[in-house]
Parts: structure tokens; sequence; C-alpha cells
């Protein structure tokens, strides 16, 4: 991938900048990364959550508001890392692309986001960074949750679709 400047004109979709999250949240070494990657995910699924309300189907925008304040949550218990907006992959969200691959995509890496929290919950030195990170389970667990609706939400639309096509 380029640098951040090669970026910018791009067009970048959703599945795209979260498989760009999921590759950076598992290269990640130490509590201060981690955290960083944790918080471009909360962010990430909070434009996407953004978008599907107001340009997604209109059986998903219920739930994407929810996941875009879910999100939102995620990222106001965790301490904003300090990037430049060619950095900010929210930022770079200009396409959702199809929404059932973004979803699948996006409910992957909140439950890696999960997981990594998990895991500095466990070995936290203190107690705020612990809150932190069992607030931050909690926002990404249920911002999974809706994702996970939003996809059961396609999969009946669906095969209403298909039975309508068959009748």
């Amino acid at each position: 991938m380029g640098s951040a400047s090669d970026r910018r004109g791009q067009r970048m979709d959703a599945v795209r900048l979260i498989v760009t999250s999921r590759r950076a949240l598992a290269g990640t070494g130490g509590v201060p990364e981690t955290m960083t990657e944790v918080w471009q995910a909360q962010a990430l699924a909070q434009a996407i959550g953004s978008r599907l309300a107001v340009f997604g189907p209109p059986e998903l925008r219920g739930e994407a508001l929810g996941l875009t304040e879910l999100a939102g949550r995620g990222c106001g218990v965790l301490d904003a890392p300090e990037l430049a907006e060619a950095d900010l992959r929210a930022a770079q969200l200009t396409e959702l692309g199809d929404a059932r691959q973004a979803l699948m995509q996006l409910g992957s890496l909140l439950g890696e986001v999960g997981i990594a929290l998990v895991g500095m919950a466990s070995g936290a030195d203190d107690e705020t960074t612990y809150w932190q990170c069992m607030e931050a389970i909690d926002a990404a667990d249920e911002s999974r949750d809706r994702v996970l609706e939003m996809l059961r939400r396609l999969a009946d639309r669906d095969q209403v679709l298909a039975e309508r096509e068959a009748g």
C-alpha cells in the first residue's frame, strides 16, 4: 500500500479499509499501538454505520444508526490517538461497496477487536487501562451484535425476494 499522500485521491471502499484495519490490528505489538488500532476500528465502524443509515437498504437503517452510536461510544471510552487526517481510515471511506460483504468483514474486525481488548485488559498494569478496555469490549460486542442483526435482515430480505420470484 502506498503512502498516505498516495491514498488521498483514491476511492476507498469499506471492505478494503476493514481488511487494512484487520491486518494492522493483527500486526500490533504494544498496548498503545493496539489501542490506536482498536480506536481506528471503532471509528471505521461508526463511519460505516453512518453511511448505511443514510445510503444503505431501508431495512438496515435503524440498526445502522445504532451501530453508529455504539461505535462512537467505543471511540469515546478510549483516548483518541494523535493521527494525521490522512492516516484516519474512517475519513478515507468514500463508498460502501457491497453491504453484505462489508458487514461480514466488519463483524470479523469487531470480534478481533474484542479479543485484542480482552488480552489488554488481562495484562493491564493500572485500573484506568483495565476499565477502558472493559468498556470498549462492551461497545465492540454490542456493535458486532448490530452488524450480525443487519446481516440477518439482509438474509431475510433476500429470502422474501426469492419467494416472490418463485411464487
